[in-house]
């Protein structure tokens, strides 16, 4: 594609000429930040369901398993919590305190710990490091379904978080550097809302154990512990097979691998689709000029803060990760049979019930949402989202602090209604945007250890909020929920005037955006682009942006 300034234009009889007298073939508009990536998406869109896409969206589909752990952990632990075999084996309280939260939040303490080595991702590969997540996995599940103490069972949840986190650091990794920049958005949206499957997977089987199996011994909770395995085993099965992220080929010199992956499943098998020749060219223009991890410069982190440019994506990064994991949502996955309980529910049943709903209510949104990203823009969604939350949640406080106060039935009945309202919205944006948005705001050399960040700093986020909120529950009620009804309005404030809009564009060309003066308002700014293909005198054909 070749850029040039608007040519005059005259006329040969019926013939459209430009002034230096080529024929004009066809001409067309169409809008983009990027005009070069804009007019070649124009006349040569792949087919979304050509060959070489439906086989890419295989690969997708074996990596959002992997979602399915944190959703089955979070759902997991906040339903056996109201199993009085559960609590009884090891002698738990059946109310929120601060042994309660150490069961909860050694998760986020894992998860901390294994985002310090997400940098072998850069090392092994985007794959291989899936594959050593998965099978520790599988090793921390068997720890903590056969523990017949509370410490070993701790320490099962803690190896069980630091591999699970090892895979779900890659997964988003992977998923954002081998999807198309047209459905990015959507394609690795839809890695999270498996989160929501993992749980319903999680609740679903807690209820069915305790419906049938709880004068069984602890067969109503080992079984679902067991069941933690399932996914994981599945990937680590068949994720060596997979091929490599082209942007880790091209940061190994392995450019014809690269070129391969993308004309087999960008182009669908064309070689002459001029998307190959721009991509390839953006990766190693990119790559050489910043090249990814070596071992040299494994905990080297100036990488993340020594321009502007870099501060302002790793603050992206960061500020995303703490509103992903406080703004509400944790209390209300983690605690919901509290929160029930606190408006009046107490049957073990009818919480499992309301938890397994409050679950498909997520994947059902989340997944709506991930195809919303590459339609509507991840600022737009994430700025409604969010506003939503700050309606919802002062609706839940208003109604929940009603049925403490008078016992009313009504106030019980609409504050559930709204935490399940809250859900829905959270998923809608947050939930599906949390593996996209936060690797594809960091270039490629930063981008492994952008995760590693992303995963310490929502870490940190969850383990505040999940160790406070036992606590808090027991001791202020509903005052917690108007606490994040003010958080929210300030995470509304610095999205609007400093989240930049990455919709359509390729992750190289996002360098631009961060190198400008402002990158928020750079981001939005949508140009229309006019292409046009013209004829020389020797028939040759050419396409050029004017």
């Amino acid at each position: 594609m070749v850029e040039k300034e608007v040519a005059q234009e005259t006329y040969e009889g019926e013939r459209k000429l430009t002034e230096d007298g080529r024929k004009i073939i066809e001409e067309g508009e169409t809008t983009g930040v990027n005009a070069n990536f804009a007019a070649i998406l124009a006349k040569h869109k792949p087919n979304p369901w050509g060959k070489g896409h439906l086989k890419l969206y295989l690969l997708c589909a074996v990596c959002f398993m992997n979602s399915t752990m944190s959703g089955f952990d979070s759902s997991l632990m906040g339903s056996i919590n109201v199993l009085e075999n559960y609590t009884s084996y090891y002698n738990l309280p059946t109310t929120g305190t601060a042994s309660t939260g150490i069961v909860f939040a050694i998760f986020q303490v894992g998860q901390m710990s294994a985002a310090l080595f997400v940098w072998v991702a850069d090392w092994l590969g985007r794959k291989w490091f899936i594959f050593i997540g998965t099978i520790g996995v599988i090793i921390g599940t068997i720890i903590t379904a056969t523990a017949t103490t509370l410490p070993t069972f701790i320490g099962g949840r803690f190896l069980l978080s630091f591999f699970a986190t090892c895979a779900c650091s890659a997964s988003p990794l992977y998923l954002v550097e081998v999807a198309p920049a047209q459905y990015r958005g959507t394609l690795a949206g839809l890695y999270n809302t498996f989160y929501y499957f993992g749980s319903i997977l999680a609740t679903s089987s807690v209820y069915g154990a305790h419906k049938h199996l709880s004068h069984h011994g602890n067969l109503d909770w080992r079984i679902p512990l067991w069941l933690q395995m399932v996914c994981p085993a599945l990937v680590s099965l068949v994720i060596l097979f997979f091929p490599e992220s082209p942007r880790w080929l091209v940061g190994k010199d392995r450019h014809e691998e690269a070129r391969e992956f993308l004309v087999k499943y960008h182009a669908n098998g064309d070689p002459n689709n001029p998307l190959v020749d721009l991509q390839m060219g953006e990766m190693m223009e990119s790559l050489n000029n910043e090249p990814i991890t070596n071992w040299r410069n494994f905990f080297d982190l100036r990488v993340l803060w020594s321009t502007r440019a870099r501060r302002y994506r790793t603050m992206l990064n960061m500020t995303f990760a703490w509103f992903g994991q406080f703004s509400g949502n944790n209390v209300v996955s983690y605690y919901l049979p509290y929160l029930l309980a606190n408006v009046g529910i107490k049957d073990a049943d009818t919480k499992l019930l309301l938890n397994i709903m409050y679950a498909l209510v997520g994947y059902i949104f989340s997944s709506a949402g991930a195809r919303m990203h590459d339609v509507i823009g991840r600022r737009k969604m994430l700025l409604a989202s969010t506003a939503g939350l700050i309606i919802a949640l002062s609706i839940t406080a208003g109604t929940a602090a009603g049925y403490v106060n008078t016992g009313s039935k009504t106030s019980s009945s609409v504050s559930i209604a709204f935490i399940f309202i809250f859900g829905a919205v959270f998923a809608f944006a947050f939930t599906s945007m949390q593996p996209i948005y936060p690797a594809e705001v960091m270039s490629n050399d930063m981008r492994a250890k952008g995760m590693g960040t992303y995963k310490i700093t929502g870490g940190a986020a969850g383990f505040i909020n999940t160790f406070a909120a036992p606590i808090a529950l027991s001791h202020i009620g509903y005052w917690f929920y108007v606490f994040f009804v003010f958080w929210d309005m300030f995470e509304f404030a610095f999205m609007y005037f400093f989240f930049v809009e990455t919709k359509g564009l390729t992750l190289e060309e996002m360098d631009e955006i961060f190198e400008s003066k402002n990158p928020r308002k750079a981001s939005t700014d949508v140009k229309k682009v006019k292409f046009r293909t013209v004829m020389d005198a020797d028939g040759k054909f050419e396409e050029m942006v004017v």
